[in-house]
């Protein structure tokens, strides 16, 4: 693919990951290579990666992914567009401990506790732009992924299984990883064009 159709074709994959299929590690490897070359604050590179392949393991954090995305289905009404996407949310936390491999996004440290924008916006925005890199290095070797969070309701619990430091580094994502099964690129579905969600000078500018 090249760099456009890549960018438009990586979207959150579930219901189009081969659970069956191994994911080699060294594959993994080559795609967090490319994460790590994503920019950070004042280069500070904040970012860890555990990959969590053992069954066992993978199990144990489904089950508190399973407790999470229930909490979080049960505290919202969705819209009627919203509810494909929930049937996918829901099958990929019915089949979480099936997925080849887990990888677990870090940032070291804690978020700030003033909690203020500022703060937080930097906290965050060292880390995610490393996972997207991930995201797109799997897609262009044929695997795919995406970002969740529900454990971290669980995240001191996770913490603890995983021999994490919970008071020196934060989990901000999950993603699940495997070969992708055979499909044609398609591109995200979006309800509005860049135009109509752009303004120009001032907030609501032509």
């Amino acid at each position: 693919m090249n760099a456009a159709e890549l960018l438009r074709t990586t979207r959150a994959f579930r219901r189009r990951l081969d659970l069956a299929r191994p994911v080699d590690r060294s594959e993994l490897l080559d795609c967090l290579d490319t994460a790590v070359h994503a920019p950070s604050g004042t280069n500070r590179q904040p970012w860890r990666f555990l990959v969590v392949q053992d069954p066992r393991t993978r199990q144990q954090i489904a089950e508190y992914y399973r407790k999470g995305f229930a909490a979080y289905l049960s505290a919202r009404t969705p819209r009627p567009d919203q509810l494909g996407d929930l049937a996918s949310g829901r099958y990929l936390a019915e089949h979480l401990h099936e997925v080849p491999a887990l990888v677990l996004a870090c940032s070291l440290g804690r978020p700030p506790a003033t909690g203020s924008a500022l703060h937080l916006a930097s906290f965050y925005g060292s880390i995610y732009p490393a996972v997207w890199n991930l995201l797109l290095a799997l897609h262009d070797r044929g695997l795919g992924g995406t970002v969740t969070t529900a454990h971290l309701a669980y995240e001191r619990e996770v913490a603890e299984l995983l021999g994490i430091p919970f008071d020196e580094v934060t989990q901000v994502a999950l993603l699940p990883v495997a070969h992708l099964r055979p499909g044609p690129p398609k591109q995200a579905r979006r309800r509005l064009p860049a135009c109509e969600v752009t303004a120009w000078e001032r907030w609501g500018g032509a």
